[in-house]
């Protein structure tokens, strides 16, 4: 071979954009075709529907406020509005929300009435 006819190689650099693409593609594909388990979530009532069979026991009516909670007009801690509500039976809890409430005692007062069988709680919207 003469010599100026010498066969040089050239690396070619290697693109990345397919390889991103890949990668992005593969992210996408597994972040849609899994499922997320919803751990903690508590069933709640925004609103009670029609009218239904009426109630043997009158519902409860629990204020939410900066100050603390009230059970029926009257102070009460989380623990004493379970053991109220179970001496009750069951029934519909009718929760109102101030503006200054604290999402912890409201997280509480979910997994009371939740832990409790036949009640049923009701958000009220707040008067504007």
């Amino acid at each position: 071979m003469p010599k100026g006819m010498a066969i040089t190689h050239r690396r070619k650099r290697l693109s990345m954009t397919s390889l991103i693409d890949v990668i992005f593609l593969l992210l996408l594909f597994f972040m849609l075709s899994s499922t997320f388990a919803r751990q903690g979530e508590l069933p709640l009532d925004v609103a009670l529907g029609g009218a239904e069979t009426p109630l043997e026991t009158p519902p409860a009516f629990v204020q939410l406020r900066a100050e603390g909670l009230r059970l029926d007009g009257r102070d009460i801690t989380p623990e004493a509005l379970r053991e109220d509500l179970a001496m009750r039976g069951e029934g519909v809890v009718l929760l109102s929300i101030d503006d200054g409430a604290q999402a912890q005692p409201l997280a509480e007062i979910l997994h009371a009435v939740q832990g409790l069988g036949g009640w049923r709680l009701a958000v009220l919207r707040a008067a504007s």
